[in-house]
């Protein structure tokens, strides 16, 4: 039964995430955390920051690690062809529907209309986590951290991945110096 639960949502996300991976993102979202509620929300931010700083499809990443956790390598491989599979079959049709019928208006129009799409499923996933960040940090902590973020990742030009581990560092060393001395978790 969790192997059909498997194949179905991330077939349903890679089905309906025409426009690739920030357009799937929100839809693994709802389809890991609110439907079949396999995570919470903070871990799957924490999958969503790790799969963006690793090279690669982000779809395909977060679907082979969470096929992994919820149902084992059979899993994880579920989860990557339900991945993949819509999005060979929708691009063999659609370049060919596309090639066919590409000068004309309403194609255009289909093609520019994805970006804006994408842009506001992205703004209410980002949002989402902006809001349960308030709930654990507080609204100060959470805009000083989203103002560097955007200083840091726009203006700078700093890759994502450096930034995301410098994060991890300084968390992971937040936490040590909070545990005492003598008492060390070793994780």
């Amino acid at each position: 039964m969790i192997q059909k639960d498997i194949f179905v949502a991330f077939f349903r996300s890679g089905i309906l995430g025409y426009g690739g991976g920030p357009s799937a993102i929100p839809l693994v979202h709802r389809e890991v955390v609110k439907t079949y509620q396999w995570m919470s929300d903070e871990e799957f931010a924490d999958i969503l920051a790790l799969a963006n700083a690793l090279p690669g499809p982000i779809n395909t990443k977060m679907a082979g690690y969470i096929g992994l956790r919820v149902g084992g390598f059979w899993g994880m491989i579920n989860a990557i062809f339900a991945t993949i599979v819509p999005t060979v079959v929708l691009m063999v049709l659609l370049l060919t529907i596309l090639n066919t019928y590409k000068d004309e208006p309403w194609v255009m129009g289909m093609s520019q209309a994805v970006i804006p799409v994408a842009g506001v499923l992205m703004g209410v996933l980002t949002w989402d986590f902006i809001v349960k960040s308030k709930a654990s940090l507080g609204w100060k902590w959470t805009l000083f951290l989203l103002g560097i973020s955007i200083v840091i990742l726009q203006l700078l030009g700093i890759h994502p991945a450096l930034f995301i581990g410098a994060l991890l560092g300084a968390a992971l060393m937040t936490k040590q110096k909070k545990e005492k001395p003598g008492r060390r978790r070793i994780s």
